[in-house]
């Protein structure tokens, strides 16, 4: 590259290799196909305002989690951005009411700063952006591997983004995830800090796969 800084990249998994990612202050990019960070990107090409992840209710990890933090932090964002809160749950077939029932504490989040939550979605990756308008929305995946992921990376102090393998509304072939990694590249290049890709789940194999994928193709392009 022709940056000055080249930023030093890796890969981890779950929501411990996740954390301590954050902890390190990398950026740290969350894969998870199957749908969390596919469900993400289609947002983004919907036209969300932002995006991010926490944790349900029920989860029970291994390194802290706060999704009540990232709630009221979303709920601060809605304010100033004028932007209704769209909130991406499991299961994925289910009521509304089934939809609520593990987000309780990021929604306190949200309420707590005066944020407007427009409504609750299933987590279905590309599906679930034909079910409402995503324009001018902020997202919040709040499912069991990629927002417990992501939950903890944020929260630990990592710049949190995602990224997937998966064919999107607009993207398909090798164009999801080279985009994953030109994103990844930016923000590192610009805050000037090191890469952490993490396989949502160590026990998903389209996690892993997708991404080690998604490493190659930063370390490709960083070493150019």
């Amino acid at each position: 590259m022709s940056s000055i800084f080249c930023p030093q990249v890796r890969m981890s998994a779950d929501t411990s290799g996740a954390y301590y990612a954050g902890k390190d202050g990398d950026i740290v990019l969350i894969v998870d196909v199957i749908d969390m960070s596919t469900t993400i990107e289609c947002a983004i090409e919907a036209g969300c305002t932002g995006f991010y992840g926490a944790a349900p209710d029920h989860v029970n990890p291994p390194v802290p989690v706060n999704p009540e933090k990232i709630g009221y932090k979303v709920g601060i964002e809605s304010i100033q951005k004028k932007s209704p809160i769209l909130i991406v749950s499991e299961p994925r077939w289910g009521t509304e009411k089934d939809l609520q029932r593990n987000t309780k504490k990021v929604v306190m989040g949200i309420i707590n700063a005066g944020g407007v939550i427009e409504g609750f979605v299933p987590n279905l990756g590309r599906s679930t952006v034909e079910l409402c308008d995503f324009r001018n929305r902020l997202v919040i995946g709040v499912t069991d591997s990629g927002g417990t992921a992501f939950d903890a990376a944020f929260n630990s102090g990592g710049i949190v983004l995602t990224g997937t393998v998966a064919r999107t509304i607009n993207k398909k072939g090798v164009l999801p995830a080279l985009i994953a990694a030109k994103r990844a590249i930016e923000v590192a290049v610009k805050k000037k800090k090191n890469i952490t890709v993490i396989a949502a789940s160590a026990n998903s194999l389209e996690d892993i796969l997708a991404a080690q994928y998604i490493t190659q193709k930063i370390l490709e392009q960083t070493r150019r």
